[in-house]
């Protein structure tokens, strides 16, 4: 009987712990990226204050997480290319930074916070994030990471855009 009760304190808590949403400061960053919804992101800048910064990009997750000396610092929603309008894959340094920018391909379409990261215009910028792959090859994030990031980059800072059911580890 002890042993029962016991069991079903653990899956108690277990289930509390998992149900505890991306806010929870208690819960280490990979595990509250897990939870965020669409327009949601978590940056604990405080794990790693020092080190190479690197930013991984996940097609498939929909998710960007950011690294500072190999420590998992934040993660985000995003929206990446539609069909037909992909983001592509790779490594990719940030060539250029504007605060204030527009798309000279897209009706002038305001990009705050752009990092460019080819030649071609994909870009790291602030923008609507639906919950789905939406946009026409850039990576949209959240007005507040966007802004988080660009503080935190470099010219040159490594983006690797991946195309894979597993999360960088």
């Amino acid at each position: 009987m002890k042993r029962l009760i016991a069991l079903l304190v653990l899956t108690c808590a277990a289930a509390s712990a998992a149900a505890r949403p991306a806010n929870d400061r208690t819960l280490p960053v990979v595990l509250r990226a897990a939870t965020l919804e669409p327009g949601e992101y978590v940056w604990e800048s405080r794990s790693a204050s020092t080190g190479p910064l690197f930013v991984v990009i996940n097609l498939v997750s929909q998710r960007a997480m950011v690294y500072r000396d190999g420590v998992l610092i934040a993660a985000s929603t995003i929206s990446t290319g539609s069909k037909d309008r992909e983001t592509p894959t790779g490594v990719f340094p940030i060539l250029e930074k504007q605060v204030v920018h527009r798309s000279s391909t897209y009706d002038n379409a305001p990009m705050p916070y752009m990092q460019r990261l080819t030649r071609k215009g994909v870009a790291l910028h602030a923008g609507n994030l639906p919950g789905y792959a939406a946009s026409h090859g850039c990576i949209r994030l959240p007005a507040g990471f966007a802004k988080l990031l660009f503080g935190a980059t470099k010219f040159r800072t490594p983006v690797m855009i991946i195309h894979s059911a597993q999360v960088a580890a």
